[in-house]
């Protein structure tokens, strides 16, 4: 071999595991000095050009066939060693290729290629020279009015000289030509995020007795540079936020990075009003709602250092950090943290090992934290438990009323509406307050049934009943399968069809009904996917410009209303009823949540919670705001069927057009998994395989078997040598496999 080392190690964009290791090539002559740890480059690999990612630089073993390095895609590196870290542990934790890690970490930056380029206009001669020009020029006003602009304002782009100058853009065409004006090409962002703003301003904040203790001491972490795990476990309105944002000034000022995700798009835009009236530009927004572009521009900003301030939601925890110092997550109980499709990682994980990796601190918020986390406090885990028992200025919790909605049923009220809920929407609207009605449903009815011959109309693609929705149509809520909805029974002809159930759209006719004056606000998927929606239905609410605002889950929590008085709840049982084991818990969260929406401004709240199960102890104990007694109440259910937190638990869900092929190949796997644990006794059981609850989804029909282990590891050993048998002998199992690490569903 003739080539001179070292070699570049490159880790090939393949996200097969087998080709999971590091690949040398040799870095040609005109490459030299461009090859560098961190950047992306093309190298031939079985006859293609792939994508590489050079991890470092040594020798092959001898006998190996060194190529050489094709092409550069990056002119600087585009991942730090920190992350390489990370993306390994990534893909020995949730089972992937290390590659695989490496393009979700980098996703903003490998959808664009970068910053767009603009023509800048300078005057091109001296100003003394200049101004001897312009006097020269009386007859021709509109180009001295376009000169005079470029010296008061150089650097304006073609079109900006020109509505500055109020002339047309042939003006500045021709004073570039007369040699006048000169342009300069430079690279600029595309976007700026757009951001929420109100006209509130906030005012100087004195810390209470319980937020300076819990400041201090994650400020002591972080000025010790070790890493830290704290849950904040603080009421509904206890100034959390407010935390938060002392906590980051601090890491600023020991020269770190801080990242704080939010579990939902739609609490975005107050929080980046708060993170920039406190940091200003240092704040770069990542989420999904921007354009590719948009997040790449924030990607970059953060990369250079002229960001160091990161929020966004779940994605976000990937952010370029070059000295990152405190990870936050607020709302950590929520799901929406957990991906649910390919890459199957939970962003609280990241932020974790990111943070031992970096010897930074991770506080993690909420009113109502999961149960693995209040687990961890309190079993000498990695968390240290700060509680917040107070709402800032001493304000009360809400009273909480529950309504029995069996007892309305019986006394002949059949509406989606109680009476006590109409009365006090009545009281409180007369009394110029604000109301918010909770709703975890959106569409008009929820399903459509023909009373003759007892058909549900379902999707053809999904094993999903239809949901009818204002606009005359029946829409699937997973492939947006939609069709018009019929009048006549599409089986027997029949005229009796119904529609039954009732989403948001429902509550905001009815509400229009009983409430004709008042003014009305819908925030739901359905009513926020123009861009900017969110913001604009936060802005006119909190601008109190509505009187009612109804929504999902995207008004459930984190939003600051300093004018609602009363929260309505419309239907408490549609997540208890799940088939879930987390079901109460979630239950308990949004109820607590939502309920924790009422009475943050001067006014004191009310929540109304109407329910067919009103004794459940999940709803009692949300109705007096009592976190550690539902934790009470929970966790021996938990102990007892040995799920999480006293267990780890993977899902492997099956899929394949053929319903038969998918049952098949979900009890080969089984029947593979319990030779390979026979004989030993590493607490590992098998539940299933049986129909995923929703069984059909786009045509691919659905199967899971459910592994429950003791330890994690133990949970991707097994899994680990399943998939290794299962390559070497692939061809009798069919159905694709997805593999989901401690899932945060079950559906």
């Amino acid at each position: 071999m003739d080539k001179i080392g070292p070699f570049a190690e490159v880790i090939v964009a393949l996200n097969a595991r087998r080709t999971d290791r590091v690949f040398h090539y040799a870095v040609p002559v005109e490459f030299q000095g461009q090859v560098a740890f961190g950047v992306r480059v093309i190298v031939p690999f079985g006859g293609r050009r792939l994508t590489g990612y050079v991890t470092g630089f040594g020798f092959p073993e001898s006998t190996v066939k060194v190529k050489e390095i094709a092409g550069i895609i990056d002119p600087e590196p585009v991942f730090t060693t920190e992350l390489l870290g990370l993306a390994r542990w990534m893909a020995e934790n949730y089972l992937c290729s290390t590659a695989e890690a490496l393009q979700r970490i980098l996703s903003p930056r490998l959808l664009v290629k970068g910053a767009r380029e603009v023509k800048q206009f300078y005057p091109a001669l001296p100003e003394n020279e200049l101004r001897k020009a312009l006097s020269l020029m009386v007859r021709v006003p509109k180009q001295v009015a376009a000169l005079e602009k470029a010296l008061a304002c150089p650097g304006l782009t073609r079109k900006e000289l020109a509505a500055e100058a109020e002339v047309s853009t042939s003006v500045i065409d021709v004073l570039t030509r007369k040699g006048l004006l000169k342009s300069s090409v430079v690279k600029v962002p595309r976007h700026t995020a757009r951001f929420y703003h109100s006209n509130v301003k906030t005012k100087e904040i004195t810390l209470n007795a319980e937020q300076e203790k819990a400041l201090s001491q994650v400020a002591g972490a972080i000025r010790e540079g070790t890493f830290n795990a704290f849950l904040l476990h603080g009421v509904t309105g206890s100034g959390k936020t407010e935390v938060y944002l002392r906590a980051i000034a601090v890491a600023l000022e020991v020269g770190c990075q801080a990242v704080t995700l939010v579990p939902e798009i739609s609490l975005t835009p107050q929080m980046v009003e708060m993170f920039r009236e406190r940091f200003d530009e240092q704040v770069a927004v990542l989420h999904s709602g921007l354009p590719a572009r948009e997040r790449f521009d924030e990607w970059q900003r953060i990369r250079e250092g002229r960001a160091p301030v990161v929020l966004g939601t779940r994605s976000a925890i990937f952010a370029p950090l070059t000295r990152p110092g405190l990870f936050v997550i607020d709302e950590e109980h929520e799901s929406s943290y957990k991906q649910d499709d390919h890459l199957r990682y939970h962003a609280r994980e990241i932020a974790l090992k990111r943070a031992q990796l970096a010897g930074a601190t991770v506080l993690l918020g909420s009113a109502t934290p999961s149960l693995e986390s209040q687990f961890k406090t309190t079993t000498g885990g990695p968390y240290q438990l700060i509680k917040l028992g107070k709402r800032v200025d001493e304000r009360p919790l809400p009273p909480v009323r529950v309504v029995d909605m069996r007892r309305e049923v019986k006394e002949g009220n059949l509406g989606i509406f109680s009476r006590p809920l109409i009365a006090s929407i009545n009281r409180h609207l007369q009394s110029k307050g604000q109301v918010l009605l909770f709703l975890n449903r959106r569409g008009f009815s929820t399903f459509v049934m023909c009373h003759e011959c007892g058909l549900v109309l379902k999707c053809l693609r999904c094993d999903i009943s239809l949901t009818y929705h204002q606009d005359g149509l029946l829409r699937c809520h997973y492939c947006n399968y939609h069709i018009k909805s019929p009048q006549l029974c599409p089986n027997c002809g029949g005229h009796n069809i119904r529609h039954f159930g009732a989403g948001t759209q429902k509550v905001e006719a009815e509400v229009g009904k009983f409430f004709p004056g008042a003014r009305i606000l819908r925030m739901d998927s359905d009513s926020t996917s123009r861009k900017g929606s969110h913001a604009q239905i936060i802005n006119a609410f909190h601008d109190r410009q509505a009187d009612i605002l109804i929504g999902t889950q995207m008004i459930a929590k984190g939003l600051d209303f300093p004018g609602v008085t009363l929260v309505g709840v419309i239907n408490a049982d549609i997540t208890l009823h799940m088939p879930d084991f987390r079901a109460a818990e979630r239950t308990f969260q949004l109820l607590t949540q939502v309920a924790g929406r009422a009475g943050r401004g001067k006014l004191p709240g009310e929540v109304l919670v109407q329910t067919y199960n009103p004794d459940h102890y999940c709803i009692t104990v949300a109705a007096a705001h009592d976190s550690e007694r539902f934790y009470q109440n929970e966790i021996p259910v938990r102990r007892s069927l040995g799920y999480p937190p006293f267990s780890h638990l993977a899902r492997l869900l099956f899929t394949h057009e053929d319903e038969e092929e998918v049952k098949k190949g979900a009890t080969q796997v089984r029947y593979l998994i319990e030779k390979i644990v026979s004989g030993d006794d590493r607490g590992i059981s098998l539940l299933g395989p049986a129909p995923a609850p929703l069984n059909k989804i786009k045509d691919r029909y659905r199967w899971q078997l459910v592994i429950k282990a003791s330890r994690r590891d133990l949970l991707r050993d097994v899994i680990k040598e399943s998939l290794s048998r299962l390559e070497r002998d692939r061809a009798f199992l069919k159905p694709i496999i997805n593999i989901d690490i401690n899932p945060q569903g079950m559906l």
